[in-house]
């Protein structure tokens, strides 16, 4: 019997790793659009033997931690590197270059490449400090957008408030860890109830 998705899901502090991004067309600036999306301040060095997408410059202008390098990738692009994106249409030069990261055991992910990658990208729901990640085990990232853009639309706008409440509540609570998840699942519950109560 399958197990289904086994993947262990991480949220990655990318202003305090460097993230190396092959590839300067329209699938490198896809990468590069969701990595600042979700990370703004993110460490990148977007390396292409042609940047492609004017988008990347501007990208790159607004962004001061991100620099590009407009030539061929080289071997030493990987050193001080912690995570890598693959974003050519090349396979063969993505399976060079993962072999590499494999012997330095940089974690690397391989654009519509699922078994070439060490994780996935996944599709994010954010709504202030909340942030929820859907994947579909890397086989329809499609079905994923779909079910993000459904999230937007179905949490509410008051989210950021009731986490800002939590946060100071949890603050305030005394008592042990077992009483502090008690206390805090009674309000959250109690939020969830709520639109029931309304209809």
């Amino acid at each position: 019997m399958s197990e289904g998705n086994v993947l262990f899901p991480a949220f990655f502090k990318l202003h305090q790793l460097r993230l190396l991004i092959v590839g300067g067309g329209f699938v490198g600036l896809e990468k590069l659009e969701a990595v600042l999306k979700n990370s703004p301040e993110a460490n990148v060095t977007l390396v292409a033997k042609e940047i492609l997408q004017p988008k990347i410059r501007q990208l790159a202008a607004e962004h001061p931690t991100v620099k590009l390098v407009e030539r061929k990738f080289k071997k030493k692009d990987l050193d001080k590197m912690d995570l890598v994106i693959l974003a050519t249409n090349r396979r063969e030069l993505h399976e060079k270059i993962k072999k590499i990261t494999a012997k330095r055991h940089l974690l690397t992910n391989v654009a519509d490449t699922p078994d070439l990658c060490d994780f996935y990208l996944s599709s994010v729901v954010k709504k202030g400090d909340l942030k929820i990640a859907v994947s579909s085990n890397g086989k329809s990232p499609t079905l994923t957008k779909r079910i993000r853009q459904y999230l937007e639309e179905a949490l509410p706008d008051d989210v950021q408030q009731l986490l800002d409440n939590l946060e100071e509540l949890r603050s305030r609570l005394k008592g042990d860890f077992e009483y502090k998840v008690k206390k805090l699942n009674e309000v959250t519950q109690d939020w969830l109830d709520k639109p029931e109560k309304n209809d």
